[in-house]
């Protein structure tokens, strides 16, 4: 057997470049069991010349000597950097464990490993929990019960647990695409980077934390990693109730997908770090953006007033059809795709610069950003009814059922996109845009309503093309409920300045005319 040496000439790592890893200990009525628990942490965890370690035991308000019991066994084992805190109110599961990823991110930890202090699960298994994510490998390691399935069973957990547990996990693999053998173990280890990336201090401050985490961490395609652990079932008290903790788990999942329709917001789910909207395209199915690029020919002009990231030049542009794109900011790939572009506030432009003549005017998902919609719909009936081009105006419908019925309980809950997007001034339905039309100057030609975005939510599958069908069939029949947008065609009436104009140039005509009768026309 070849033997292997030790380089003692290897130079070891010092302080400033060990890196850092914190123990968080969560503690409830864990007087019995907390000694136990840090006594069981391997040494080569608590010295090890990779890596520096400390100890975070936070008490949540236990009525017995939880705190007391932890803060002896600090004393008597000064070698160990151990630091005990004490929450002087009770913050629940979720809430204890955000104190203590605070402090993991506020004194620049590197990786942070849970752990329960009444020794449900096995300390013996944190080096192996931290390694892979000290290594780069992993931004979160999961100890998992649940991947040699009976072992769980052999370690006396519950049969209605173990059942609970699987279906549980499978219906949130399901709702969130992912493959984890387990949802519910509490044993985690977490890279503070990725921690500190996600809105984690707006989770649950209940047992559903560690569900809402997870779901942080898959929506921001954090690497997760699992490793098997024993299971363990003693006689700590389980304060967990089980409907309860099955609905709000499922409701989280639900919610993180309905957030993607706009039509209800929480800022656990929120993980756009830059301020202001970011569209993504809408087409290949009815919204929108299609209803726009379907309904414009080729070979034509069209106006793309406040064209954001620049979709529909880009989409047009394979139609022939001349774009001019016009916003406060246009994009270097947007002014290539265009025909002509200006940068400008759409609130203040007067549109009086060389744009020609155009044939269709574009104002999607704008008029809703707007103080006032009407003077920038009076300012293109100024400029442009001569060229009596065809309007096509899209919002959202705020006469939507869910918005309705979330009204009807007494939510109305503005988020980042959607109906009730926080950048929204003015809000519309199909009878107050068409009469902000009509008073504008304009004749409304038709009006469509267009259903949720799907496949822009849930992923463009089977279920969001059936879920497609059925919001255009209930459209059908009620479209100022079933509507989640609509889109009004509208062209502009000739101004009055534009009629005189027009009056006095059939004057010059008449009188040029040959077969003009003498005499006294009448």
């Amino acid at each position: 057997m070849q033997e292997t040496h030790e380089n003692k000439n290897e130079p070891k790592p010092s302080a400033k470049d060990k890196k850092k890893v914190l123990i968080f200990v969560v503690c409830y009525k864990a007087e019995k069991w907390i000694e136990s628990v840090l006594d069981r942490i391997p040494n080569d965890v608590l010295e090890n010349k990779d890596f520096s370690t400390e100890i975070l035991v936070i008490d949540d308000q236990s009525p017995d000597r939880t705190f007391y019991a932890a803060e002896d066994y600090a004393r008597r084992r000064p070698e160990i950097k151990i630091n005990t805190l004490y929450n002087p109110k009770n913050q629940g599961y979720g809430g204890n464990q955000k104190i203590g990823y605070c402090y993991a991110i506020k004194k620049g930890f590197d990786a942070v490993a849970l752990l329960h202090g009444d020794g449900q699960y096995a300390p013996e298994y944190l080096g192996k929990m931290i390694q892979p994510i000290l290594d780069g490998e992993a931004d979160a390691v999961f100890g998992s019960r649940m991947i040699h399935r009976l072992d769980a069973l052999k370690g006396r957990m519950p049969l209605y647990k173990w059942v609970g547990n699987q279906l549980l996990t499978g219906i949130e693999n399901r709702i969130m695409k992912a493959h984890l053998s387990e949802f519910h173990s509490g044993y985690r280890a977490y890279s503070v980077p990725a921690i500190a990336s996600v809105p984690f201090e707006d989770n649950s401050n209940y047992f559903d934390f560690d569900t809402d985490i997870i779901i942080q961490l898959l929506e921001t395609k954090k690497r997760i990693k699992e490793i098997p652990i024993p299971t363990y079932y003693g006689d700590e008290i389980c304060r967990v109730n089980g409907i309860k903790y099955a609905f709000r788990i499922i409701g989280s999942c639900i919610l993180s997908k309905v957030m993607k329709l706009g039509i209800y917001y929480h800022p656990k789910f929120d993980y756009q770090l830059t301020p202001g909207p970011s569209y993504e395209s809408k087409l290949g199915y009815a919204s929108s953006h299609q209803f726009a690029v379907d309904r414009i020919p080729a070979e034509t002009t069209v106006l793309d007033v406040g064209c954001g990231s620049g979709l529909m030049a880009e989409h047009l542009a394979d139609k022939n059809v001349k774009t001019i794109s016009i916003d406060k900011q246009v994009q270097e790939k947007t002014q290539k795709d265009s025909w002509k572009w200006a940068e400008a506030d759409i609130e203040q432009y007067e549109f009086d610069e060389n744009l020609g003549e155009v044939d269709y005017i574009l104002l999607l998902d704008i008029i809703e950003h707007l103080k006032s919609p009407e003077r920038l719909l009076k300012t293109l009936r100024v400029r442009f009814s001569r060229d009596c081009p065809e309007v096509i105006i899209t919002t959202g419908n705020i006469g939507f059922f869910a918005v309705r019925m979330g009204l009807f309980l007494g939510s109305f809950n503005y988020g980042k996109r959607g109906i009730l997007d926080m950048d929204h001034k003015r809000l519309f339905t199909f009878s107050t845009l068409r009469r902000t039309l009509e008073l504008s100057g304009y004749e409304v030609l038709s009006a469509r309503g267009l259903p949720a975005p799907f496949p822009l939510a849930i992923g463009d599958g089977w279920l969001a093309r059936s879920l497609l069908r059925l919001n255009r069939f209930l459209i059908f029949f009620c479209k100022g409920l079933f509507s989640y947008q609509f889109a009004i065609i509208a062209k502009p009436l000739p101004t009055l300045e534009h009629l005189l104009e027009d009056a006095q140039e059939a004057k010059k005509q008449k009188l040029s005319d040959p077969a003009l009768p003498q005499g006294r026309a009448w």
